[in-house]
């Protein structure tokens, strides 16, 4: 089992999250009773959250950024260093959601490459997510997730659903699934994907870490690809069937 894969969240990576959600929040012009409100927490308990005092559960936190047009993406390595606008006169440490300059990684002349020690993540209650890309990317968020012995997605009463549609292979390990009332357990080599709207719960109740490749498209509210090819096929017999008329 990987003793850094379900390592704790320390105090330095909660006042970074903090950081960055307050400061999204604020760039969002959303007060923090309005977004706790969406949320459906406390203010006040959204307020330690952004003071580093607290760590949100992975359904919570999926709802937050959510709410802010975030992904998981933009909030690992700290790549948002822009001067935040003043609350309260005070001034508020910046992560802006927008996109990175790309650029090739050190010592490739390549873009995209990732070196596997350059990889980000987050920790948090025993789930590790690392990203898989280069830099954050808007279409997809490619990661690999560790799902640690008793971690889990969100409670058992209160399933998690956000923007997207996701894709699931499973590395070592197991991992429970349940999607609307349907549950299984999927193991190594196992895949699967589903519609992220559709409420779900994920969760790990054996003894060792369940290590994943994951990747979740549309997450900031792009269409699917699917939905893209049959808008696609519609136009192309629109545009099909107007040619032929004119010709008629």
């Amino acid at each position: 089992m990987s003793i850094q894969a379900t390592a704790p969240v320390t105090q330095e990576d909660r006042a970074q999250l903090g950081s960055q959600l307050r400061a999204a929040r604020m760039k969002a012009k959303i007060s923090l009773r309005e977004l706790a409100r969406r949320v459906g927490i406390s203010a006040s308990f959204m307020s330690q959250v952004e003071l580093g005092r607290a760590v949100p559960s992975i359904g919570t936190l999926y709802t937050i950024v959510s709410e802010l047009g975030l992904s998981l993406d933009t909030l690992m390595s700290g790549e948002h260093s822009a001067p935040a606008p003043e609350e309260n006169g005070a001034t508020v440490d910046s992560t802006v959601s927008g996109l990175p300059v790309f650029a090739p990684s050190a010592g490739t002349a390549i873009p995209g490459i990732q070196r596997a020690g350059d990889r980000p993540e987050i920790n948090m209650g025993g789930v590790r997510w690392e990203r898989l890309t280069e830099r954050a990317d808007p279409l997809v968020e490619f990661l690999r997730v560790t799902y640690g012995p008793g971690s889990e997605s969100c409670a058992a009463d209160a399933l998690m659903r956000h923007p997207g549609w996701e894709y699931i292979h499973i590395l070592s390990g197991q991992l429970n699934v349940q999607v609307a009332f349907d549950s299984d357990v999927l193991g190594p080599g196992d895949s699967m994907n589903f519609d992220s709207n559709v409420p779900h719960r994920l969760s790990n109740t054996s003894g060792e870490d369940c290590v994943a490749i994951w990747a979740v498209v549309g997450r900031q509210g792009f269409a699917h690809p699917l939905d893209l090819a049959r808008a696609g096929q519609g136009s192309s017999g629109e545009d099909s069937a107007t040619m032929e008329h004119s010709h008629s």
